[in-house]
């Protein structure tokens, strides 16, 4: 399915489930966004190790 045609489902199924006001106030929330998210996850990848990642898979699988 292309982009499209899953935006256009998307705003029937929005515009079906909340009517046309209910959709354009839902759509009104949406925000792009800020800041430099390429730069930000590398600031906090960056600083993560191999232990850190083992430690948090072995938390993960007690949980």
């Amino acid at each position: 399915m292309k982009l499209t045609e899953i935006r256009q489902k998307g705003y029937k199924a929005l515009i079906n489930e909340l009517g046309v006001a209910g959709t354009l106030r839902f759509l009104q929330q949406i925000e792009a966004g800020y800041g430099n998210y390429t730069k930000e996850r590398h600031r906090w990848l960056d600083e993560l190790t191999i232990d850190d990642f083992r430690n948090y898979v072995k938390q993960k699988k007690v949980e």
